[in-house]
């Protein structure tokens, strides 16, 4: 790792870790962690984010919670532009400028907005993103992309970087250990796979928690049933996981009783529990409480 900024490309001079500190000291920014700020200040891992994100020259890439800058100026080079979404307003005011500074022919293909991700409407948009790629705010990594994933259908693929933990609940599959609640949701939207583990030393400050990164590709819909109802059974299916299913849906169907027969209806054992069920299975459950 050297603090002498590096190439990504014609013209865009990445950040090294004394430029981030020369920005931060700047701007009087002291990272924290109600808004989960850890900023990345190593080029290579920049740069490995960008590979293995796979870009095309025609993709409009969404960065949520660009920080500094690190992250943007790896971007800018590979995609035709780049949306930057940024909830503190001191750093989306400084972004554009550190952009022209260090990557003036490319500045021009950075927008950013001032916004919460959580919140964030497609309205907001100028171009209609196609990737999602970012170092995610640990405390809200899952809850912003599903967001994303319902406001933005144009998103094609996503690359994020998260809490490790976080990474593998993610890309879980039934019946492994940390399958649960986000590896469903997210599962209706995408495929996601687990796509490298990231050093904690790559950030500053440095967190106390390991980082990977997880890729998804958005599928075809796999249903016409209302995602509301569906989340409601995911949640209410692994809300007490030791219950099986006839049980721990009983509330969500209105009585044990109701529970086993959409069960039944929907060729899903009432004995089973919700880390047993794949996404499909939720969604013919989902399609049989609709139909009443």
């Amino acid at each position: 790792m050297s603090d002498a900024s590096s190439s990504a490309g014609p013209g865009s001079a990445l950040l090294g870790p004394a430029d981030v500190r020369r920005l931060a000291a700047e701007l009087d920014i002291r990272p924290t962690k109600k808004l989960g700020q850890n900023f990345v200040h190593d080029p290579n891992t920049v740069r490995k984010i960008v590979a293995s994100a796979d870009l095309r020259p025609d993709d409009v890439v969404l960065e949520v919670g660009p920080g500094l800058g690190s992250l943007t100026l790896a971007l800018l080079p590979s995609c035709r532009a780049t949306v930057a979404v940024e909830i503190d307003p001191v750093l989306a005011r400084r972004l554009p400028r550190t952009a022209a500074e260090r990557a003036p022919e490319l500045a021009s293909r950075l927008t950013v907005i001032e916004a919460d991700a959580m919140r964030v409407t497609a309205d907001r948009f100028p171009v209609e993103p196609t990737a999602l790629v970012a170092n995610l705010p640990y405390n809200v990594a899952v809850p912003v992309v599903l967001h994303l994933l319902a406001e933005l259908p144009t998103l094609r693929t996503g690359l994020v970087m998260v809490q490790s933990e976080v990474a593998d609940r993610m890309a879980a599959g039934p019946g492994s250990k940390v399958y649960g609640v986000p590896s469903v949701k997210l599962a209706w939207y995408a495929d996601a796979r687990r796509a490298g583990p990231v050093s904690r030393q790559v950030f500053w400050p440095v967190p106390n928690v390991d980082s990977a990164l997880v890729a998804f590709e958005r599928h075809a819909p796999l249903s016409t049933v209302d995602q509301k109802v569906l989340f409601s059974l995911v949640d209410a299916a692994f809300a007490q996981r030791r219950k099986v299913l006839r049980g721990a849906l009983a509330g969500w169907a209105g009585s044990a009783a109701e529970a086993e027969r959409l069960l039944v209806s929907a060729g899903v054992d009432p004995g089973a529990r919700g880390e047993q069920l794949d996404v499909g299975d939720f969604v013919r459950i989902a399609e049989a409480a609709s139909r009443n």
